[in-house]
């Protein structure tokens, strides 16, 4: 048996696919990833013993080169639909089922390519901001904002497929009727399918049922982390009282200047030693005082229960990550659906939504002042115990009811060739939602 995990975009994108493949291979299920082929996403994989196969280029790369503005948004998804073309036709081949999740186009691209071959498919998403729903609105497309005013979210969606249509539609299109497929009409439908999956824990993303799709909620893919964290680190950590973690991930911090000054005078205003991670933004210490420690690829499960506060970007992942940790956050969201969960994280009573993008001194402190209460800690406590940590035993065993079931059944992905009829019943609570939509902003602007 053998299933393909398909991805386009940043390390929030890769590292779920990471944990569900280490999950099917316990179940003997033979797996390999297609994902860009930058070197931090080969080694976390070679560290598992998962196979990548590289798709287009540098997803850091394409990141770096994007504009803020949008410009040349059709022209980059182009060239990550062709790429899904080119690798994914011979590396599904024969394959028993494929997962198809990263950036609206490559998900489009991973799907077409499963119907070509005949091959079952799903479309995952890792939070709910792009699947459409009467109880939220889309994210705006950079270049392409919605009406001043326009406040109906029907109308919002209907403008989103429009959008998604006029910069992916004619790309899409062509890869497809060259490989003798027909025409998508809507490729946002195509894509997220009347049957699609989000891996989300339901607390920190609780899905509201709607009629037009049956979403399944599997809870989040994460893989439990052995690894030991490194020797000098640990000697920091225990030199002195819990530090502050502050890391922006796979975000550039564009409109950021001078940010690695910015948190760490923050951390100490608060009275606190920082470990700051380097990351896409290449954070630096800011002088050789022995209160900061640079961190670059670490276990962020271990790290974060050691931590008096996270300070990150609102990535789904980190913010599970810090969420089942029990560690107050404060969340500075650059794009995409980072606000969104920088939202959910207040709401929570778990951490502070930082206001905006680019932090100062001044905020990130105040900011910090809120989080670092015995209240907020209390709560992001007791919501840890809450997180479910069975997402990706939910997904495994729904893949395989899919590959060993009936495929004349109803189509998982609204226009695949042939699906498995995924039942509900095999999810252990939490209501049904998806996600193969977006996850970092590699393409450019607010959304990829």
């Amino acid at each position: 048996m053998r299933v393909v995990l398909s991805t386009y975009g940043s390390r929030g994108d890769v590292e779920p696919l990471v944990a569900l493949a280490v999950r099917l291979r316990e179940l003997d299920v033979e797996v390999r990833v297609c994902a860009p082929p930058d070197e931090d996403f080969a080694r976390r994989l070679a560290g598992v013993g998962v196979p990548l196969v590289p798709v287009g280029r540098s997803a850091r790369a394409l990141a770096a080169t994007a504009p803020q503005s949008g410009g040349g948004l059709p022209q980059r998804a182009a060239e990550v639909i062709a790429g899904q073309f080119d690798v994914l036709t011979e590396a599904a081949e024969g394959c028993d089922a494929l997962v198809a999740t990263g950036m609206m186009p490559a998900a489009a691209g991973a799907l077409s390519v499963a119907e070509r071959l005949g091959v079952p498919s799903v479309s995952v998403t890792f939070q709910q901001v792009t699947l459409p729903s009467p109880y939220h609105a889309p994210l705006a497309y950079p270049g392409r904002p919605f009406p001043p005013g326009v406040t109906d979210r029907r109308v919002l969606w209907d403008l989103d497929a429009e959008s998604i249509n006029a910069l992916f539609g004619e790309a899409l299109n062509v890869n497809r009727v060259s490989a003798g497929l027909p025409p998508v009409d809507d490729v946002r439908g195509y894509v997220v399918g009347e049957r699609p999956w989000l891996a989300t824990d339901p607390v920190l993303d609780p899905w509201r049922e709607t009629p037009e799709r049956d979403v399944v909620q599997t809870g989040a893919w994460i893989l439990p982390d052995e690894r030991p964290l490194p020797a000098e680190l640990t000697t920091f950590l225990d030199a002195g009282t819990p530090p502050v973690y502050v890391g922006f991930g796979s975000m550039l911090m564009h409109a950021a200047e001078n940010v690695a000054k910015a948190v760490v005078e923050a951390v100490r205003a608060q009275g606190h030693r920082v470990i700051v991670a380097r990351g896409w933004a290449d954070l630096d210490p800011i002088d050789g005082r022995d209160d900061c420690f640079v961190v670059g690829e670490v276990n962020q499960q271990a790290l974060f229960g050691r931590v008096a506060a996270v300070v990150h970007h609102g990535g789904a992942g980190t913010t599970t990550t810090a969420t089942r940790a029990g560690t107050p956050q404060v969340v500075v969201p650059q794009a995409a659906d980072q606000p969104y969960w920088a939202g959910r994280v207040a709401e929570l009573g778990i951490g502070v939504a930082h206001d905006g993008p680019v932090p100062t001194a001044e905020s990130l402190s105040a900011a910090l002042g809120s989080a670092l209460t015995s209240g907020t800690r209390a709560r992001a406590t007791a919501v840890a115990g809450a997180i479910r940590v069975d997402g990706t035993a939910v997904a495994a065993q729904l893949l395989l009811d899919m590959i060993g079931g009936d495929t004349s059944g109803e189509s998982t992905n609204s226009g695949n060739a042939t699906s498995g009829n995924m039942s509900s019943e095999n999810t252990s609570g939490g209501n049904m939602s998806d996600k193969g939509l977006s996850g970092g902003n590699v393409i450019g602007g607010q959304r990829p």
